[in-house]
């Protein structure tokens, strides 16, 4: 994603959360610990918006 970032939203994280963000970034060869929970949070959305579209899909009568 390379729009501007021009939005700071500080947040606190369990030191246990904080470590699986931290390897998540390593292993993916992330170069920042805010690039990582960018990358997560984006395809945390993008995977709960399909997960909606499926279902709705299913409901409909």
């Amino acid at each position: 994603m390379s729009e501007l970032k021009t939005e700071r939203v500080p947040i606190m994280f369990e030191p246990r959360l904080l470590k699986e963000v931290d390897d998540y970034r390593f292993a993916n060869r992330i170069g920042s610990r805010a690039k990582a929970v960018r990358r997560l949070i984006e395809v945390g959305l993008s995977e709960l918006n399909e997960t909606q579209k499926a279902d709705a899909e299913f409901s409909r009568p």
